[in-house]
C-alpha cells in the first residue's frame, strides 16, 4: 500500500474524526501539519486552491473532503467497515448531519468567550493573542461565505438537545447503530471531542449525558493507527516524483453539460469559497477529479466528493 498522508493540524475537529479511523482500521500514516489559517502554499501547492482541513495524500492524489476520505480508507482496509450493510444508508445520513448541523452547533457552543480564551490564548494574557483572535476570526469569517453563526445560548441549548439524542441511541447499545462503531460514529464524535479535549472549559455540557461520555471513551481507546512526522517539502516532493493512480473505470455521470477535458472550478458549496481548478477528467456516482499542474508538485490528481461541492466550467 502507498503512504498515506493526512495534511492536518492537532486540533482539528474533523481531522480527529480521519486520525481514529485510521486507528480504527490500523493503517500506518505520516503526519503533515497545516497551518490553521492561511496563507497556505505548500497546502495549495497539492491542492490548488481547496484550504480545508484535513486532506489525504496518496502519492500524486489528493483527496479533498473527509467525507471521501472515509471512501477511500474504506477501499484501502474494508475492515472494520465504516459502512454495515444493514445500516449503511442510515449510517451515511447521519455521518452528514453531524458534519454539517452538529459540528456548527457545537463550535458557536465551543467559541463562547471562555472557549475562545482556552483555545487561542492557551493561558496567555489576553494582549497576547489579541491579534491571533483576530486573524483566526477573519479568516473564518471569510470561509463561512457570510452564512450567519448561531449565538452562544442558542447554541448551548440545542447542543444539549442533541446530546440527549444521542443518549438515547446510546441506550442498550455500545454505539450509535449497534455494537460496532460505523462512519456514523466518527463524524458525531469528533465535535464532541473538540468540547471535551480543545474546548474543556465548556465540557460541562456533556456531564449531563454520561452514556455520550462513555461512548467517547470506548471510540478513544481504538488510538490513531501507527503516525510517523513528515514535512510539506517531503510530501510535494512525493507528489512530483510520483505518477496519479489509473482511474476506476467508472460511467460518466453528466449533470452539468460538460464534457470530460473541460476546463473547469470545484467549490465547497458552503464552507471554503476557494476553488480548485483543472481539467475535468472523471465525473461519476461519487466523485469529480480533476488534473492539474504545480510547479512544484507536478502532475495531480484531485479529487472531491460530489455532495457538497459545486462544479462550473473555469472563467477563460
Amino acid at each position: 500500500m502507498a503512504d498515506l498522508i493526512l495534511h492536518h493540524y492537532a486540533t482539528s475537529p474533523f481531522s480527529e474524526k480521519v486520525r481514529l479511523i485510521l486507528g480504527a482500521k490500523k493503517l500506518a500514516w505520516k503526519s503533515v501539519i497545516v497551518p490553521r489559517t492561511l496563507p497556505k502554499p505548500d497546502v495549495v501547492a497539492l491542492t490548488g486552491g481547496y484550504r480545508k482541513t484535513p486532506f489525504l495524500q496518496i502519492g500524486a492524489d489528493i483527496y479533498c473532503d473527509t467525507a471521501l476520505i472515509c471512501d477511500v480508507l474504506e477501499h484501502l482496509q474494508p475492515t472494520p467497515t465504516l459502512y454495515p450493510a444493514q445500516n449503511k444508508g442510515l449510517a451515511r445520513i447521519l455521518a452528514q448531519w453531524a458534519d454539517e448541523k452538529l459540528f456548527w452547533v457545537a463550535m458557536a457552543y465551543n467559541f463562547s468567550p471562555a472557549g475562545v480564551a482556552q483555545v487561542l490564548g492557551g493561558g496567555r494574557p489576553p494582549e497576547a493573542w489579541a491579534a491571533e483572535a483576530k486573524a483566526f476570526a477573519e479568516d473564518r469569517g471569510k470561509m463561512r461565505l457570510g452564512q450567519p453563526r448561531l449565538p452562544p445560548a442558542d447554541a448551548a441549548a440545542a447542543y444539549k438537545s442533541y446530546l440527549r439524542r444521542l443518549a438515547h441511541m446510546l441506550d442498550g447499545q455500545d454505539y450509535l447503530l449497534g455494537d460496532a462503531p460505523c462512519v456514523a460514529d466518527y463524524a458525531v464524535y469528533h465535535p464532541l471531542w473538540f468540547t471535551r479535549h480543545c474546548a474543556s472549559v465548556m465540557a460541562g455540557i456533556l456531564d449531563a449525558t454520561p452514556a455520550v461520555l462513555a461512548w467517547m471513551d470506548r471510540l478513544a481507546a481504538t488510538g490513531q493507527g501507527d503516525m510517523t512526522r513528515f514535512s510539506a517539502p517531503e510530501a510535494i516532493a512525493l507528489a512530483a516524483a510520483s505518477t496519479p493512480a489509473p482511474l476506476h473505470d467508472e460511467t460518466f455521470q453528466d449533470e452539468h453539460g460538460l464534457a470530460l477535458g473541460s476546463h473547469v472550478t470545484v467549490t465547497s458549496e458552503s464552507f471554503g469559497p476557494e476553488p480548485t481548478e483543472g481539467e475535468l477528467i472523471a465525473a461519476t456516482r461519487t466523485r469529480y477529479t480533476l488534473r492539474r499542474t504545480d510547479p512544484r508538485a507536478g502532475s495531480l490528481h484531485v479529487h472531491f466528493p460530489r455532495m457538497g461541492y459545486i462544479l462550473k466550467k473555469a472563467d477563460t
